[in-house]
């Protein structure tokens, strides 16, 4: 079953038990999926899918940062709950030590050996990972402890 099939039928399943949050980060799932889609002028795959669900998980964590700074825990705890909700339609990310194999096969066959190199490795580890959802930052501040 295709993601965009998950939604639509997750969707139906949300309004016939009623579950407005679910219902609510569906329809935003697939409302920003659908303004991809305009802008681009075509449909997305699984995988681009995916990394429009990256980027709402990366704005509601900086939401929830926000909302306890400012000490809202109850706008931060809904935050955190869409974010599990959009998390269970993402693939299961890769572990700490497959993405630090991933990048040390990527440094060994880039020939990446400093901080100078960073830009390069970034982008050949980033094409490695694109069909799953990964953390830019983390991806990053891993290659840089390699690289150091």
């Amino acid at each position: 079953m295709s993601l965009r099939d998950r939604l639509t039928e997750d969707l139906k399943l949300a309004m016939k038990s009623r579950d407005q949050l679910r219902m609510d980060v569906i329809r935003m799932i697939k409302a920003a999926i659908l303004n991809k889609e305009v802008e681009l002028k075509k449909d997305l795959d699984d995988a681009e899918m995916s990394r429009i669900m990256t980027t709402l998980i990366k704005q509601r964590r900086e939401s929830v940062e926000q909302f306890e700074k400012a000490q809202r825990v109850e706008l931060a705890e809904k935050e955190r709950k869409e974010i599990s909700i959009i998390e269970s339609y993402l693939p299961q990310p890769l572990s700490n030590q497959e993405l630090e194999h991933i990048i040390a096969s990527v440094l060994e066959e880039t020939g990446a050996r400093s901080l100078k190199d960073m830009g390069m490795a970034m982008k050949a580890v980033m094409a490695r990972l694109t069909a799953q959802a990964v953390d830019g930052k983390h991806i990053s501040d891993l290659v840089k402890a390699k690289l150091t």
